[in-house]
Protein backbone atom coordinates (compact mmCIF):
# COMPACT_ATOMS: atom_id res chain seq x y z
CA UNK A 1 0.00 0.00 0.00
CA UNK A 2 1.32 3.43 -0.96
CA UNK A 3 1.40 5.94 1.90
CA UNK A 4 1.19 9.60 0.89
CA UNK A 5 3.19 11.93 3.13
CA UNK A 6 3.03 15.59 4.07
CA UNK A 7 5.64 17.96 2.65
CA UNK A 8 6.76 20.27 5.47
CA UNK A 9 9.95 22.32 5.65
CA UNK A 10 11.34 20.53 2.62
CA UNK A 11 10.83 17.05 4.06
CA UNK A 12 8.29 14.32 3.31
CA UNK A 13 6.93 13.25 6.68
CA UNK A 14 4.22 11.17 8.29
CA UNK A 15 1.35 12.85 10.13
CA UNK A 16 2.28 13.37 13.77
CA UNK A 17 -0.75 11.31 14.85
CA UNK A 18 0.30 8.44 12.52
CA UNK A 19 -3.35 8.30 11.44
CA UNK A 20 -4.34 7.87 7.79
CA UNK A 21 -7.39 8.16 5.52
CA UNK A 22 -8.22 5.66 2.80
CA UNK A 23 -7.76 6.95 -0.75
CA UNK A 24 -10.19 5.25 -3.15
CA UNK A 25 -9.90 4.83 -6.90
CA UNK A 26 -13.35 6.03 -8.12
CA UNK A 27 -13.23 3.78 -11.17
CA UNK A 28 -12.90 0.59 -9.11
CA UNK A 29 -14.20 1.52 -5.67
CA UNK A 30 -11.01 0.05 -4.20
CA UNK A 31 -8.53 1.60 -1.75
CA UNK A 32 -5.20 2.14 -3.47
CA UNK A 33 -3.27 4.49 -1.15
CA UNK A 34 -3.41 6.10 2.28
CA UNK A 35 -3.60 9.83 3.02
CA UNK A 36 -2.26 11.58 6.14
CA UNK A 37 -5.02 12.49 8.57
CA UNK A 38 -3.22 15.64 9.62
CA UNK A 39 -4.26 17.75 12.59
CA UNK A 40 -3.49 21.07 14.22
CA UNK A 41 0.01 19.97 15.24
CA UNK A 42 0.94 19.23 11.63
CA UNK A 43 -0.47 22.57 10.52
CA UNK A 44 1.44 24.41 13.26
CA UNK A 45 4.64 22.73 12.08
CA UNK A 46 3.95 23.76 8.48
CA UNK A 47 3.09 27.36 9.37
CA UNK A 48 6.22 27.63 11.54
CA UNK A 49 8.28 26.49 8.55
CA UNK A 50 6.54 29.02 6.30
CA UNK A 51 7.12 31.84 8.80
CA UNK A 52 10.80 30.94 9.08
CA UNK A 53 11.24 30.76 5.30
CA UNK A 54 9.35 33.97 4.53
CA UNK A 55 12.14 36.46 5.25
CA UNK A 56 14.60 34.92 2.81
CA UNK A 57 12.00 34.01 0.15
CA UNK A 58 10.39 37.46 0.17
CA UNK A 59 13.80 39.02 -0.38
CA UNK A 60 14.79 36.82 -3.29
CA UNK A 61 14.83 38.64 -6.59
CA UNK A 62 11.91 38.43 -8.97
CA UNK A 63 14.20 36.66 -11.42
CA UNK A 64 15.07 33.99 -8.85
CA UNK A 65 11.45 33.29 -8.01
CA UNK A 66 10.68 33.10 -11.72
CA UNK A 67 13.40 30.48 -12.17
CA UNK A 68 12.07 28.36 -9.30
CA UNK A 69 8.55 28.34 -10.75
CA UNK A 70 9.93 27.34 -14.13
CA UNK A 71 11.86 24.52 -12.47
CA UNK A 72 8.63 23.26 -10.89
CA UNK A 73 6.91 23.35 -14.28
CA UNK A 74 9.80 21.48 -15.89
CA UNK A 75 9.70 18.90 -13.09
CA UNK A 76 6.06 18.10 -13.90
CA UNK A 77 6.81 18.03 -17.63
CA UNK A 78 9.66 15.55 -17.09
CA UNK A 79 7.19 13.16 -15.40
CA UNK A 80 4.21 14.08 -17.56
CA UNK A 81 2.70 10.62 -18.08
CA UNK A 82 3.13 9.74 -14.41
CA UNK A 83 1.14 12.82 -13.45
CA UNK A 84 -1.48 12.09 -16.13
CA UNK A 85 -2.12 8.56 -14.90
CA UNK A 86 -2.14 9.63 -11.24
CA UNK A 87 -4.73 12.34 -11.94
CA UNK A 88 -6.97 9.91 -13.81
CA UNK A 89 -6.76 7.21 -11.15
CA UNK A 90 -7.22 9.62 -8.24
CA UNK A 91 -10.17 11.50 -9.72
CA UNK A 92 -11.89 9.00 -12.05
CA UNK A 93 -11.60 11.34 -15.04
CA UNK A 94 -10.71 9.97 -18.48
CA UNK A 95 -6.97 9.79 -19.01
CA UNK A 96 -7.38 11.72 -22.27
CA UNK A 97 -8.76 14.69 -20.28
CA UNK A 98 -5.89 14.64 -17.79
CA UNK A 99 -3.45 14.46 -20.71
CA UNK A 100 -5.16 17.19 -22.73
CA UNK A 101 -6.28 19.61 -20.00
CA UNK A 102 -5.32 19.01 -16.37
CA UNK A 103 -1.58 18.41 -16.47
CA UNK A 104 -0.80 20.79 -19.37
CA UNK A 105 -2.74 23.52 -17.57
CA UNK A 106 -0.87 22.88 -14.31
CA UNK A 107 2.39 23.38 -16.19
CA UNK A 108 0.98 26.51 -17.86
CA UNK A 109 -0.08 27.98 -14.51
CA UNK A 110 3.47 27.76 -13.17
CA UNK A 111 5.03 29.02 -16.39
CA UNK A 112 2.55 31.89 -16.71
CA UNK A 113 3.35 33.27 -13.26
CA UNK A 114 7.05 32.64 -13.74
CA UNK A 115 6.76 35.17 -16.59
CA UNK A 116 4.01 37.39 -15.17
CA UNK A 117 5.98 38.30 -12.05
CA UNK A 118 8.75 39.71 -14.25
CA UNK A 119 6.19 42.03 -15.91
CA UNK A 120 4.30 43.02 -12.75
CA UNK A 121 4.49 46.75 -12.10
CA UNK A 122 3.07 49.41 -9.81
CA UNK A 123 1.99 52.99 -10.45
CA UNK A 124 3.45 56.46 -9.99
CA UNK A 125 1.52 59.75 -9.92
CA UNK A 126 3.36 63.04 -10.43
CA UNK A 127 1.96 66.31 -9.06
CA UNK A 128 4.30 68.69 -10.90
CA UNK A 129 6.32 70.96 -8.65
CA UNK A 130 4.88 69.46 -5.46
CA UNK A 131 5.31 65.73 -5.01
CA UNK A 132 5.42 62.27 -6.51
CA UNK A 133 3.31 59.38 -5.27
CA UNK A 134 4.37 55.83 -6.02
CA UNK A 135 3.04 52.47 -4.95
CA UNK A 136 5.10 49.62 -3.59
CA UNK A 137 3.67 46.12 -3.34
CA UNK A 138 4.91 43.78 -0.62
CA UNK A 139 4.25 40.05 -0.19
CA UNK A 140 1.82 39.32 2.62
CA UNK A 141 3.68 36.57 4.48
CA UNK A 142 2.59 32.96 4.98
CA UNK A 143 -0.67 32.30 3.12
CA UNK A 144 -3.05 29.34 2.85
CA UNK A 145 -4.17 27.81 -0.46
CA UNK A 146 -6.96 25.20 -0.36
CA UNK A 147 -7.91 23.52 -3.63
CA UNK A 148 -10.83 21.23 -4.63
CA UNK A 149 -11.10 17.67 -5.94
CA UNK A 150 -12.48 18.23 -9.43
CA UNK A 151 -9.35 19.64 -11.13
CA UNK A 152 -6.75 18.64 -8.55
CA UNK A 153 -3.32 19.75 -9.84
CA UNK A 154 -4.82 22.30 -12.26
CA UNK A 155 -6.37 24.35 -9.44
CA UNK A 156 -3.65 23.56 -6.90
CA UNK A 157 -1.01 25.21 -9.10
CA UNK A 158 -3.47 27.97 -10.06
CA UNK A 159 -3.28 29.09 -6.42
CA UNK A 160 0.27 28.40 -5.32
CA UNK A 161 1.93 29.83 -8.46
CA UNK A 162 0.93 33.50 -7.97
CA UNK A 163 1.37 33.24 -4.20
CA UNK A 164 4.97 32.03 -4.56
CA UNK A 165 5.72 34.38 -7.45
CA UNK A 166 4.68 37.38 -5.34
CA UNK A 167 7.12 36.39 -2.60
CA UNK A 168 4.82 34.69 -0.12
CA UNK A 169 5.41 31.34 1.52
CA UNK A 170 2.56 28.86 1.25
CA UNK A 171 0.80 26.27 3.38
CA UNK A 172 -1.41 24.35 0.96
CA UNK A 173 -4.03 21.65 1.31
CA UNK A 174 -5.27 19.62 -1.65
CA UNK A 175 -8.60 17.85 -1.33
CA UNK A 176 -8.42 14.71 0.79
CA UNK A 177 -10.38 12.99 -2.00
CA UNK A 178 -7.77 13.66 -4.71
CA UNK A 179 -4.36 14.29 -3.10
CA UNK A 180 -2.00 12.28 -5.25
CA UNK A 181 -0.71 14.76 -7.83
CA UNK A 182 -0.03 17.34 -5.10
CA UNK A 183 2.00 14.60 -3.41
CA UNK A 184 3.91 14.02 -6.64
CA UNK A 185 4.56 17.75 -6.81
CA UNK A 186 6.17 17.46 -3.36
CA UNK A 187 8.73 15.07 -4.78
CA UNK A 188 9.34 17.46 -7.69
CA UNK A 189 10.05 20.27 -5.21
CA UNK A 190 12.47 18.04 -3.33
CA UNK A 191 14.27 17.04 -6.50
CA UNK A 192 14.77 20.60 -7.74
CA UNK A 193 15.86 21.74 -4.27
CA UNK A 194 13.13 24.31 -3.63
CA UNK A 195 14.19 26.19 -0.46
CA UNK A 196 12.79 24.63 2.71
CA UNK A 197 9.52 26.00 4.04
CA UNK A 198 8.65 27.99 0.92
CA UNK A 199 5.91 25.52 -0.06
CA UNK A 200 4.36 23.21 2.53
CA UNK A 201 1.67 20.67 1.61
CA UNK A 202 -0.47 19.28 4.41
CA UNK A 203 -2.99 16.53 3.66
CA UNK A 204 -6.15 15.80 5.63
CA UNK A 205 -9.79 16.67 6.18
CA UNK A 206 -10.95 20.21 5.52
CA UNK A 207 -12.85 20.31 8.80
CA UNK A 208 -9.66 19.52 10.73
CA UNK A 209 -6.48 20.43 8.84
CA UNK A 210 -8.13 23.07 6.67
CA UNK A 211 -9.84 24.68 9.63
CA UNK A 212 -6.57 24.82 11.57
CA UNK A 213 -4.89 26.54 8.61
CA UNK A 214 -7.57 29.21 8.29
CA UNK A 215 -7.56 29.88 12.04
CA UNK A 216 -3.80 30.11 12.48
CA UNK A 217 -2.77 33.53 13.76
CA UNK A 218 0.29 33.73 11.50
CA UNK A 219 -1.63 33.17 8.26
CA UNK A 220 -2.18 36.42 6.36
CA UNK A 221 -4.52 35.35 3.56
CA UNK A 222 -6.71 32.45 2.44
CA UNK A 223 -7.34 31.40 -1.15
CA UNK A 224 -10.07 28.76 -1.34
CA UNK A 225 -11.94 27.00 -4.13
CA UNK A 226 -14.83 24.74 -3.20
CA UNK A 227 -18.43 24.66 -2.03
CA UNK A 228 -20.39 27.75 -1.06
CA UNK A 229 -21.19 26.46 2.44
CA UNK A 230 -17.52 25.82 3.17
CA UNK A 231 -16.65 29.24 1.77
CA UNK A 232 -19.14 30.85 4.15
CA UNK A 233 -17.56 28.97 7.06
CA UNK A 234 -14.08 30.15 6.05
CA UNK A 235 -15.34 33.74 5.78
CA UNK A 236 -16.85 33.54 9.26
CA UNK A 237 -13.45 32.56 10.65
CA UNK A 238 -11.07 34.66 8.53
CA UNK A 239 -13.27 37.76 8.25
CA UNK A 240 -13.16 38.81 11.94
CA UNK A 241 -9.38 38.37 11.82
CA UNK A 242 -9.21 40.74 8.81
CA UNK A 243 -7.35 38.19 6.72
CA UNK A 244 -7.49 38.65 2.98
CA UNK A 245 -9.80 36.15 1.31
CA UNK A 246 -10.30 34.91 -2.24
CA UNK A 247 -13.26 32.54 -2.39
CA UNK A 248 -14.12 30.79 -5.67
CA UNK A 249 -17.33 28.94 -4.91
CA UNK A 250 -20.23 27.20 -6.62
CA UNK A 251 -22.05 27.75 -9.87
CA UNK A 252 -25.36 26.96 -11.57
CA UNK A 253 -24.45 28.21 -14.99
CA UNK A 254 -26.89 28.98 -17.81
CA UNK A 255 -26.23 27.97 -21.41
CA UNK A 256 -28.40 30.22 -23.59
CA UNK A 257 -28.96 29.08 -27.19
CA UNK A 258 -30.63 31.40 -29.71
CA UNK A 259 -31.98 30.09 -33.00
CA UNK A 260 -29.46 32.09 -35.07
CA UNK A 261 -26.49 30.23 -33.57
CA UNK A 262 -23.93 28.24 -35.51
CA UNK A 263 -25.90 25.08 -34.82
CA UNK A 264 -23.27 22.38 -35.35
CA UNK A 265 -20.62 24.24 -33.40
CA UNK A 266 -23.10 24.92 -30.60
CA UNK A 267 -24.19 21.28 -30.41
CA UNK A 268 -20.65 19.94 -30.19
CA UNK A 269 -19.58 22.48 -27.59
CA UNK A 270 -22.75 22.07 -25.52
CA UNK A 271 -21.99 18.37 -25.18
CA UNK A 272 -18.60 19.32 -23.73
CA UNK A 273 -19.90 22.11 -21.50
CA UNK A 274 -22.53 19.76 -20.08
CA UNK A 275 -20.49 16.62 -19.41
CA UNK A 276 -16.76 17.38 -19.40
CA UNK A 277 -15.18 15.74 -16.35
CA UNK A 278 -18.57 14.08 -15.72
CA UNK A 279 -20.10 17.52 -15.18
CA UNK A 280 -17.79 18.06 -12.21
CA UNK A 281 -16.48 21.46 -13.28
CA UNK A 282 -17.83 24.61 -11.63
CA UNK A 283 -18.05 26.17 -15.11
CA UNK A 284 -20.25 23.50 -16.72
CA UNK A 285 -23.52 24.75 -18.18
CA UNK A 286 -26.06 22.72 -16.23
CA UNK A 287 -29.14 24.79 -17.23
CA UNK A 288 -29.64 24.76 -21.00
CA UNK A 289 -32.13 27.31 -22.32
CA UNK A 290 -33.04 26.87 -26.00
CA UNK A 291 -35.07 29.25 -28.14
CA UNK A 292 -38.45 27.59 -28.75
CA UNK A 293 -38.16 27.62 -32.55
CA UNK A 294 -35.25 25.14 -32.46
CA UNK A 295 -36.05 23.36 -29.18
CA UNK A 296 -37.39 20.10 -30.69
CA UNK A 297 -34.50 19.84 -33.12
CA UNK A 298 -31.98 20.49 -30.36
CA UNK A 299 -33.55 17.97 -27.99
CA UNK A 300 -33.41 15.21 -30.62
CA UNK A 301 -29.85 15.92 -31.75
CA UNK A 302 -28.45 16.54 -28.29
CA UNK A 303 -29.82 13.33 -26.81
CA UNK A 304 -28.44 11.39 -29.74
CA UNK A 305 -24.98 12.82 -29.11
CA UNK A 306 -25.19 12.19 -25.36
CA UNK A 307 -26.09 8.55 -25.95
CA UNK A 308 -23.03 8.15 -28.16
CA UNK A 309 -20.56 9.34 -25.48
CA UNK A 310 -17.92 6.66 -24.87
CA UNK A 311 -18.33 5.68 -21.21
CA UNK A 312 -16.12 3.34 -19.23
CA UNK A 313 -12.63 2.75 -17.83
CA UNK A 314 -10.93 6.14 -17.39
CA UNK A 315 -7.56 4.58 -18.29
CA UNK A 316 -8.87 3.60 -21.73
CA UNK A 317 -7.62 6.28 -24.13
CA UNK A 318 -10.95 6.15 -26.03
CA UNK A 319 -13.07 6.87 -22.96
CA UNK A 320 -14.70 10.30 -22.87
CA UNK A 321 -16.90 9.86 -19.78
CA UNK A 322 -15.45 8.35 -16.61
CA UNK A 323 -16.41 7.85 -12.98
CA UNK A 324 -17.74 10.28 -10.42
CA UNK A 325 -15.24 11.17 -7.74
CA UNK A 326 -16.71 9.21 -4.81
CA UNK A 327 -19.60 7.01 -3.71
CA UNK A 328 -20.91 9.82 -1.51
CA UNK A 329 -20.97 12.22 -4.45
CA UNK A 330 -22.63 9.61 -6.67
CA UNK A 331 -25.41 9.21 -4.11
CA UNK A 332 -25.84 12.99 -3.90
CA UNK A 333 -26.25 13.30 -7.68
CA UNK A 334 -28.69 10.37 -7.76
CA UNK A 335 -30.77 12.08 -5.07
CA UNK A 336 -31.11 15.16 -7.30
CA UNK A 337 -32.31 13.01 -10.19
CA UNK A 338 -35.02 11.63 -7.92
CA UNK A 339 -35.85 15.17 -6.80
CA UNK A 340 -36.20 16.24 -10.44
CA UNK A 341 -38.74 13.46 -11.02
CA UNK A 342 -40.68 14.56 -7.93
CA UNK A 343 -40.70 18.12 -9.28
CA UNK A 344 -42.26 16.96 -12.54
CA UNK A 345 -39.17 16.49 -14.66
CA UNK A 346 -38.90 13.86 -17.39
CA UNK A 347 -35.59 12.03 -17.79
CA UNK A 348 -34.93 11.97 -21.53
CA UNK A 349 -31.74 9.90 -21.26
CA UNK A 350 -29.52 8.58 -18.49
CA UNK A 351 -30.49 8.91 -14.85
CA UNK A 352 -29.18 5.48 -13.84
CA UNK A 353 -26.02 3.93 -12.48
CA UNK A 354 -23.75 2.59 -15.19
CA UNK A 355 -21.86 -0.66 -14.57
CA UNK A 356 -18.81 -1.19 -16.80
CA UNK A 357 -17.43 -4.65 -17.19
CA UNK A 358 -13.99 -5.77 -16.03
CA UNK A 359 -11.85 -3.96 -13.48
CA UNK A 360 -14.29 -1.03 -13.19
CA UNK A 361 -17.32 -3.12 -12.21
CA UNK A 362 -17.27 -1.63 -8.69
CA UNK A 363 -16.71 1.97 -9.73
CA UNK A 364 -18.84 5.07 -9.19
CA UNK A 365 -20.35 5.48 -12.64
CA UNK A 366 -23.53 7.32 -13.60
CA UNK A 367 -25.04 7.75 -17.04
CA UNK A 368 -24.99 11.30 -18.44
CA UNK A 369 -28.47 12.62 -17.75
CA UNK A 370 -30.76 15.06 -19.57
CA UNK A 371 -34.03 16.23 -17.99
CA UNK A 372 -36.84 18.41 -19.36
CA UNK A 373 -40.19 19.71 -18.15
CA UNK A 374 -38.97 21.50 -15.02
CA UNK A 375 -39.73 25.00 -13.84
CA UNK A 376 -36.68 27.30 -14.04
CA UNK A 377 -37.34 28.08 -10.37
CA UNK A 378 -37.50 24.54 -8.94
CA UNK A 379 -34.76 23.20 -6.66
CA UNK A 380 -33.21 21.09 -9.42
CA UNK A 381 -32.67 24.27 -11.44
CA UNK A 382 -31.63 26.41 -8.50
CA UNK A 383 -29.21 24.22 -6.50
CA UNK A 384 -25.74 23.12 -7.58
CA UNK A 385 -25.67 19.40 -8.43
CA UNK A 386 -22.08 19.30 -9.72
CA UNK A 387 -22.49 16.15 -11.73
CA UNK A 388 -23.52 14.82 -15.15
CA UNK A 389 -27.06 16.20 -14.99
CA UNK A 390 -28.42 18.97 -17.22
CA UNK A 391 -31.90 20.35 -17.70
CA UNK A 392 -33.24 21.73 -20.99
CA UNK A 393 -35.91 24.43 -21.12
CA UNK A 394 -37.45 26.36 -24.04
CA UNK A 395 -37.74 30.16 -24.05
CA UNK A 396 -39.37 32.72 -26.34
CA UNK A 397 -37.79 36.12 -25.69
CA UNK A 398 -34.56 37.69 -24.47
CA UNK A 399 -36.34 39.13 -21.46
CA UNK A 400 -37.71 35.72 -20.49
CA UNK A 401 -34.39 33.87 -20.77
CA UNK A 402 -32.53 36.59 -18.87
CA UNK A 403 -35.01 36.21 -16.03
CA UNK A 404 -34.46 32.43 -16.08
CA UNK A 405 -30.67 32.78 -16.26
CA UNK A 406 -30.40 35.28 -13.40
CA UNK A 407 -32.88 33.57 -11.10
CA UNK A 408 -30.34 31.58 -9.05
CA UNK A 409 -28.22 32.72 -6.13
CA UNK A 410 -25.11 31.89 -8.18
CA UNK A 411 -23.26 34.03 -10.70
CA UNK A 412 -20.10 32.31 -11.85
CA UNK A 413 -20.29 31.76 -15.62
CA UNK A 414 -22.65 31.71 -18.59
CA UNK A 415 -22.50 30.62 -22.21
CA UNK A 416 -24.32 32.44 -25.00
CA UNK A 417 -24.90 31.24 -28.55
CA UNK A 418 -25.91 33.78 -31.19
CA UNK A 419 -24.52 35.28 -34.39
CA UNK A 420 -26.22 38.62 -33.71
CA UNK A 421 -23.47 40.95 -32.49
CA UNK A 422 -25.81 43.47 -30.84
CA UNK A 423 -27.68 40.70 -29.02
CA UNK A 424 -24.41 39.15 -27.86
CA UNK A 425 -23.31 42.40 -26.24
CA UNK A 426 -26.74 43.27 -24.90
CA UNK A 427 -27.38 39.90 -23.24
CA UNK A 428 -23.79 39.50 -22.01
CA UNK A 429 -24.05 42.81 -20.20
CA UNK A 430 -27.27 41.80 -18.45
CA UNK A 431 -26.25 38.28 -17.38
CA UNK A 432 -25.26 38.18 -13.71
CA UNK A 433 -22.01 36.23 -14.03
CA UNK A 434 -18.31 36.87 -13.66
CA UNK A 435 -17.53 35.14 -16.96
CA UNK A 436 -19.58 35.06 -20.16
CA UNK A 437 -18.50 32.91 -23.11
CA UNK A 438 -20.03 33.89 -26.47
CA UNK A 439 -20.02 31.11 -29.07
CA UNK A 440 -17.41 29.12 -27.12
CA UNK A 441 -16.85 27.52 -23.71
CA UNK A 442 -13.89 27.18 -21.34
CA UNK A 443 -11.63 29.34 -23.46
CA UNK A 444 -9.27 30.71 -20.81
CA UNK A 445 -6.72 33.46 -21.30
CA UNK A 446 -4.65 33.35 -18.11
CA UNK A 447 -4.27 37.14 -18.18
CA UNK A 448 -7.99 37.69 -17.53
CA UNK A 449 -9.81 37.87 -14.17
CA UNK A 450 -11.57 34.72 -13.02
CA UNK A 451 -14.36 34.57 -10.46
CA UNK A 452 -18.04 35.04 -9.83
CA UNK A 453 -20.62 37.23 -8.16
CA UNK A 454 -23.43 36.59 -5.67
CA UNK A 455 -22.98 33.20 -3.96
CA UNK A 456 -20.29 32.19 -6.44
CA UNK A 457 -17.55 33.89 -4.51
CA UNK A 458 -15.52 36.89 -3.46
CA UNK A 459 -12.59 38.34 -5.38
CA UNK A 460 -10.91 37.44 -8.65
CA UNK A 461 -8.09 35.11 -9.55
CA UNK A 462 -5.92 35.04 -12.66
CA UNK A 463 -3.56 37.49 -14.33
CA UNK A 464 -2.22 40.40 -12.34
CA UNK A 465 -5.39 40.27 -10.19
CA UNK A 466 -3.94 37.23 -8.41
CA UNK A 467 -0.64 39.02 -7.84
CA UNK A 468 -2.60 42.00 -6.47
CA UNK A 469 -4.38 39.67 -4.05
CA UNK A 470 -1.16 38.13 -2.78
CA UNK A 471 0.51 41.51 -2.17
CA UNK A 472 -0.15 44.53 0.04
CA UNK A 473 0.00 47.97 -1.64
CA UNK A 474 1.77 50.85 0.09
CA UNK A 475 1.58 54.42 -1.17
CA UNK A 476 4.68 56.59 -0.66
CA UNK A 477 4.43 60.35 -1.18
CA UNK A 478 7.66 62.31 -1.59
CA UNK A 479 7.72 66.12 -1.71
CA UNK A 480 9.93 67.80 -4.31
CA UNK A 481 11.22 70.48 -1.95
CA UNK A 482 12.26 68.13 0.84
CA UNK A 483 15.94 68.05 1.76
CA UNK A 484 17.52 64.62 1.98
CA UNK A 485 20.87 63.90 3.56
Amino acid sequence: MDYIRNYIDGTLSEPLSLKYIENIDPSTGMVYSMIPDSGKADVDKAVDAAVKAFRDWSHTSIEERSVWLQKMANGIRDRFEEFVRAESVDNGKPVFLARKVDIPRAISNLEFYAKAITQYHSEAHVNAGRNINFTMRHPLGPVVCISPWNLPLYLFTWKIAPALAAGNTVVAKPSEITPYTAYLLSSVCQKIGLPKGVLNIVHGYGSIAGDAMVRHKNIKAVSFTGGTKTGAQIASVAGPEFKKMSLELGGKNPNIIFSDCNYEQMLKTTLQSSFANQGQICLCGSRIFVEATIYDRFRHDFIQMVDQLKKGDPLDSDTRFGALVSRQHLEKVLSYIELAKEEGGKVLTGGKIYNPEGRCAGGFFLEPTVIEGLSPYCRTNQEEIFGPVVTITPFNTEEEVLEFANSTSYGLAATLWTQNYDRALRVSEQIEAGIVWVNCWLERDLRTPFGGMKSSGVGREGGFQALDFFTEPKNICMAYNASFH
